[in-house]
């Protein structure tokens, strides 16, 4: 059996846009990936944590800066077929101060992190959805500002270039999915399915032929 590390933010952990939880297994995208995958013969590890970032560190929570826990990830799911990555909305926070292209370089980090473990492991590059436009207004998320969705809108195109760089297929996640209207930050469930079901055609297509 393959195995699938997913590692992203509270998008990938299936946080609800009315933040009354998690979605279940069934419910948020790699749940549904992971019974897609199953006559395939893979195997979904998730790894979805709210708030992390790239590299970026967070002072009222331990353990967002996604550099520090991916190679002991990496290790402790060992051996891993294929990394999804998707991060870079927390990045855009205010506090963070960070252009897209210095959110890239901190993804960057990353796959250089996956590359160095094992030069073997397939990356799937997946830029996240964008910020609602109201994202920044009371009631939304304070953390955010209107440059943040500037921001967000631009990592598609920076995300990209560096799959390209370091030969890492690449999916947006912004082309099929959408945040709630709710908190104009979170994916609803048939935003997960969307997500689910892009991942899981572009997989096929690719990962599963090459063996």
């Amino acid at each position: 059996m393959k195995s699938i590390l997913c590692f992203g933010d509270s998008n990938t952990y299936g946080l609800k846009p009315d933040g009354s939880g998690r979605y279940d297994e069934n419910t948020r995208w790699t749940g549904v990936l992971s019974s897609m995958l199953a006559p395939y013969d893979y195997r979904i590890y998730e790894e979805g944590l709210v708030g992390r970032t790239t590299v970026f560190e967070d002072a009222t929570r331990i353990g967002r800066n996604g550099s520090k826990l991916l190679p002991v990830l990496l290790e402790t799911h060992s051996p891993i077929d294929t990394v999804i990555l998707m991060l870079g909305t927390n990045d855009c926070k205010t506090v963070n101060k960070a252009s897209p292209k210095v959110i890239t370089r901190g993804l960057e980090v990353l796959v250089k992190q996956i590359k160095s473990f094992n030069p073997l492991t397939k990356i799937v590059l997946v830029s996240p959805i964008l910020l609602g436009e109201k994202v920044y207004q009371e009631n939304y998320d304070p953390e955010f500002n209107e440059q943040s969705i500037h921001t967000s809108k631009e990592l598609k195109a920076y995300f990209r270039r560096l799959a390209e760089e370091y030969d890492c297929q690449f999916l947006a996640a912004s082309d099929v999915a959408k945040p709630s209207e709710i908190d104009q930050e979170h994916m609803d469930e048939n935003s997960h399915k969307k997500l689910a079901n892009h991942i899981f055609n572009n997989l096929q297509g690719s990962l599963f032929q090459a063996g």
